[in-house]
């Protein structure tokens, strides 16, 4: 009997010490990594609109989450909108952070820029897990840039080269990671277009 109340004792103790442990680590270094996520989002911002010089960050989440389900994009979810000026103060556009849960290795977050004219102005991945060489390759300018330039309701994609203007092309082998990030960007013009914008003829 007073074995198991020692042994529970020595478990009981291990377990103290490791939750302060762990405790103490998570307090080092919470602010570091803070700092760095915050430095990486307004790297993105900068990638998307060269112009930025300020952004203001939008509280209409919630209706954002909802032109995204009503556009039946499953598993995306919107993370942030910002209205991004110039240092004259004109307004840019919006810069759109989602993130798609249907890559083939999970969450795909990604950050968008789009003007006021609707035109995509970048698209910058922040968070990915895919396979190296396949679905990875959705970080490289050669697949982000494509998007980049597009006016539209909808951006579609295709393995069979692209033949219109809202059309990129997959990623050979990672239809899926594809499609995710498809669906991010049509997440991010969905909300766009309930901010207000409009495709301009």
């Amino acid at each position: 009997m007073k074995k198991i109340i020692k042994d529970a004792m020595v478990l009981f103790i291990i377990t103290l010490v490791a939750g302060v442990l762990l405790g103490l680590v998570y307090m080092i270094t919470k602010d570091p990594i803070a700092k760095q996520n915050e430095k990486t989002k307004i790297a993105a911002y900068n990638s998307v609109f060269s112009g930025l010089d300020r952004y203001e960050e939008l509280d209409s989440l919630d209706e954002a989450q909802k032109a995204v389900d009503a556009e039946e994009l499953d598993g995306v979810t919107v993370n942030e909108i910002v209205k991004a000026y110039d240092s004259s103060d004109k307004e840019l556009g919006y810069i759109i952070t989602v993130t798609d849960a249907n890559g083939y290795g999970g969450d795909i977050k990604m950050t968008v820029g789009i003007d006021s004219t609707g035109t995509i102005t970048g698209l910058e991945i922040l968070d990915i897990s895919e396979t190296a060489g396949l679905g990875m390759k959705a970080k490289e300018a050669s697949f982000r840039e494509q998007f980049k330039g597009i006016k539209a309701d909808k951006i579609t994609y295709t393995k069979n080269g692209k033949s219109a203007d809202n059309e990129i092309d997959a990623i050979s082998s990672a239809t899926i990671t594809t499609k995710a990030v498809t669906g991010g960007v049509n997440g991010a013009l969905a909300v766009y277009h309930k901010l207000g914008g409009a495709v301009s003829e």
